[in-house]
């Protein structure tokens, strides 16, 4: 793991600014960063990204912002490079450590609405971005805004031009980009009657003698248009859209892996959908109480297992995770395994429910192992085991004291994803300050590292413990003498390092196979590789 930070400073880093994604540093295989090109001060609100994700090949990357956006990536060193690696290996050019993407295109997937039944603004920002099975070359993906969930295709369409025609347009003044067609017909549409004739004969001749010129000889041989086909747009065109399923605000979607469904969840209900349907739902968990004062927990995350179309999970706003079994009812009021973590006697204070609320919930690839994460924690668990997690690893531990002014600001409930690698040794999350942080989940280690979502990710690091500790406390402790900052929102840790409430990184996806974690700070797009 050492090793694999050592190498993490090289990043690419994205800015989002208009209706387009440029980059601003392609770092070299070097350990130095490239000059910063000149940085937009003034972040708009609808630039700001709200959703990342890799697909499950990891060769396409999707990004949603809060306009309602979605920019998508595709993987370039692999196009460049390809071929086996006995291949490779006889090439001149040395085989790339690290994934290469670049931008493809983009959409506008949500436009903001307005729910005249609840007199409600439905917001166009992009909640959630799910890929699903290619086909035909074509790209599928789900997004989703508060409401509405819409099913995008994306594929390449050839732009057909008409060439190769009889006649000599060299004198037509109308014909300049060689499309004859065009010039006919547009020269007077008025002249040409339903049956072919024409309304005035010498004013048509005439016009018709101006745009072409016929050789004095006639012609010998008449060839007919030739249509060509060698330029290619990629075209994004919306299938389906499923739409008034859910009261409240859609806070998850995700895909089945049979390839045909997908669930969607709100705080109270999950609805499973097919893909192909998109005027019914059925609701599959119904957590609303007869009379809403007797609520006591909402839904926050779910998720379909990865290789059982049966199974999946999802989390609740008092920090316990179900799992169920769509075998079992139709109605899966009744969860097959429970996992939670019972709170130890004597520590329960005002923010000890909203602290322990899980804001999302990932199966790693295999699906043996579930990662959620609460404001204070990352968890590990073990779906064979429901006693308690496997792992647990602080991350906001120093923040303890500062709950009643994050509970002032609102801070206190910001939702953090996370993310787990390929093979589900590693994990990570996000915090302030644009800080993310990785950790090494295998017995016994003490793998923690702290990087900064800018050009200079090492220069935010927190030391790894030199003692094995499972909880990393010795972080906690050294983070926590900080000094106090008059600036609101603003502190200072022991290493002397500013840490901003106002600045966070809340989203963050690993590629599936390769480490390699690309996140979004503000409006701009880091991908980290080692």
């Amino acid at each position: 793991m050492e090793e694999m930070l050592r190498q993490l400073p090289r990043v690419h880093h994205l800015r989002l600014t208009g209706n387009s994604l440029r980059y601003l540093v392609n770092a070299p295989p070097v350990k130095k960063f490239r000059k910063a090109y000149r940085y937009d001060h003034i972040i708009q609100k609808v630039d700001i990204i709200s959703a990342i994700e890799f697909d499950k090949s990891g060769d396409h990357l999707a990004t949603g912002d809060r306009g309602g956006r979605v920019v998508l990536f595709e993987r370039t060193d692999k196009k460049e490079h390809g071929g086996n690696r006995k291949d490779l290996e006889k090439t001149d050019y040395p085989i790339s450590r690290h994934p290469e993407f670049r931008y493809k295109t983009e959409f506008q997937s949500h436009e903001p609405e307005f729910d005249y039944l609840k007199s409600l603004e439905i917001e166009e920002k992009i909640n959630k971005i799910r890929w699903c099975q290619t086909s035909n070359g074509a790209l599928f993906l789900l997004s989703s805004n508060d409401k509405t969930i819409k099913f995008w295709k994306v594929q390449e369409k050839k732009i057909k031009k008409i060439a190769e025609m009889s006649m000599d347009t060299s004198n037509s003044k109308a014909s300049g980009n060689g499309n004859v067609g065009s010039s006919i017909v547009t020269s007077n549409p008025k002249l040409h009657l339903a049956n072919g004739g024409c309304t005035d004969k010498d004013k048509s001749y005439t016009s018709l003698s101006n745009a072409l010129s016929f050789p004095s000889g006639g012609i010998a041989s008449l060839r007919l248009p030739v249509v060509t086909s060698n330029e290619t747009n990629l075209v994004a065109r919306c299938r389906r859209v499923y739409a008034h399923a859910h009261d409240y605000h859609i806070n998850s979607i995700s895909n089945n892996s049979d390839g045909e469904t997908f669930i969607s969840a709100d705080d109270l209900r999950i609805n499973l959908w097919n893909l192909e349907v998109s005027n019914q739902s059925f609701n599959i968990v119904d957590v609303k109480p007869a009379n809403m004062e007797d609520l006591t927990e909402v839904i926050t995350s779910a998720e379909f297992h990865p290789n059982h179309c049966h199974t999946l999970a999802y989390s609740s706003s008092k920090g316990s995770i179900r799992l169920i079994d769509l075998r079992q009812s139709a109605l899966c009021d009744k969860h097959s395994k429970l996992f939670e973590e019972h709170e130890a006697p004597g520590s329960r204070s005002f923010f000890t429910e909203i602290i322990a609320s899980i804001s999302d919930i990932k199966f790693g690839r295999d699906g043996r192992y579930i990662l959620s994460r609460d404001y204070m924690t990352l968890k590990l668990w073990d779906i064979n085991m429901d006693s308690g997690p496997v792992s647990t690893f602080q991350v906001h531990e120093y923040l303890r004291p500062k709950l009643c002014d994050l509970y002032e600001n609102d801070s206190i409930f910001d939702k953090f994803e996370c993310c787990l690698s390929g093979d589900s040794k590693r994990v990570a999350t996000g915090s302030y300050s644009n800080l993310f942080r990785v950790f090494g989940c295998n017995p016994g280690s003490t793998e923690a590292t702290t990087l900064e979502a800018s050009k200079n990710p090492m220069r935010r690091q927190v030391q790894t413990p030199s003692r094995p500790s499972r909880s990393l406390s010795s972080i906690t402790r050294a983070v926590r003498r900080g000094g106090e900052s008059n600036t609101p929102g603003v502190g200072v840790d022991a290493n002397g390092n500013s840490f901003d409430f106002t600045t966070k990184l809340l989203h963050l996806a690993w590629h599936p196979t390769e480490n390699s974690i690309a996140c979004a700070a503000a409006n701009s797009l880091y991908m980290y590789y080692a």
